[in-house]
């Protein structure tokens, strides 16, 4: 007769998955036990061969840094794996990646051949909700693959936001912001993915609602570089003509200074304010396209 005391309650990949990943003994099958001694289920890692271990089909990362997984295959080259990878096993004897695909990746760059794993037995179900919560604990997923793994979750465990921040760890507006980013037009939302718009950038961009007016501003703020908050005044220009069009409206301009914005308008074929307050101002020169930028810039330097 044997008797069962219960594990202490081990630090698991995050604390949503703690509550994804139950302390009960698994029922193995004669295969499934011949080729995972009972270590491996109490939650003891153990080697895999790297070759004998397929990729996530649920994976929500969609882009790898190439310069980050060198640097991390260099470490484990020096001082091995240092947190084990998740998998679950297969019918036909090989496992399957729940968590940890960088580490898997850089072991094999780093001539690993075999790597320290715990095997788990969870459904399919299981195994897709672990990997979205697992990625969304982590910080290198960007906005886009983020918004899409919270719909993922919403979409195929029928999650409110409350839930999926509740299992993430994170609070429901921030779910909610990401979620938003959805709206965006696939193409800001490829500027967003790749880095060339920010999430602050998007959350401003969204205030416009409409497809093209947010496409057009996106393209603007991107050729002209604008921080978030630039992005933020010009938003709301667009938002209220009406109030810029008031900050906009000067005292008459003196005479000279007049004939020296018209001059400067048909020289630069651009649209010129100036300022002036007793001989103390600035000219503002307005241009609606990147090439009328780059010409201005030509003339400049000449």
């Amino acid at each position: 007769m044997s008797t069962t005391t219960e594990a202490p309650k081990r630090r698991a990949l995050g604390k949503g998955l703690e509550s994804l990943l139950p302390r009960v003994q698994a029922v193995a099958t004669p295969v499934q036990e011949k080729m995972q001694p009972p270590e491996a289920e109490a939650g003891t890692p153990r080697e895999i061969p790297v070759e004998a271990i397929e990729r996530n089909p649920y994976q929500t990362r969609s882009r790898v840094d190439e310069q980050h997984l060198a640097e991390l295959a260099q470490s484990i080259a020096a001082t091995g794996v240092v947190q084990p990878i998740v998998v679950r096993p297969l019918p036909d004897g090989r496992f399957q990646l729940i968590a940890g695909e960088r580490r898997w990746l850089a072991s094999q760059k780093a001539g690993k051949q075999t790597v320290p794993a715990i095997v788990r037995q969870v459904s399919n179900e299981q195994a897709m909700e672990m990997t979205i919560v697992e990625n969304l604990q982590r910080t290198d997923l960007n906005p886009m693959e983020q918004a899409r793994a919270y719909e993922r979750l919403g979409r195929e465990f029928k999650l409110t936001q409350e839930q999926m921040a509740q299992r993430t760890g994170k609070d429901r507006a921030s779910v909610a912001n990401f979620l938003r980013l959805l709206r965006l037009p696939p193409e800001v939302q490829n500027k967003v993915e790749g880095g060339e718009l920010s999430f602050g950038h998007a959350r401003a961009l969204l205030a416009l609602e409409d497809p093209k007016w947010i496409q057009d501003a996106a393209q603007k703020v991107s050729s002209l570089a604008l921080s978030v908050r630039q992005t933020e005044t010009y938003v709301q220009g667009i938002l209220n003509p009406e109030k810029k069009h008031k900050r906009e409206v000067k005292e008459p301009l003196d005479p000279n200074v007049k004939d020296a914005r018209d001059r400067l308008q048909r020289a630069l074929g651009l649209k010129v304010h100036i300022e002036d307050r007793n001989g103390r101002g600035r000219i503002i020169i307005e241009y609606s396209r990147l090439e009328d930028f780059d010409t201005l810039l030509g003339m400049l330097e000449d």
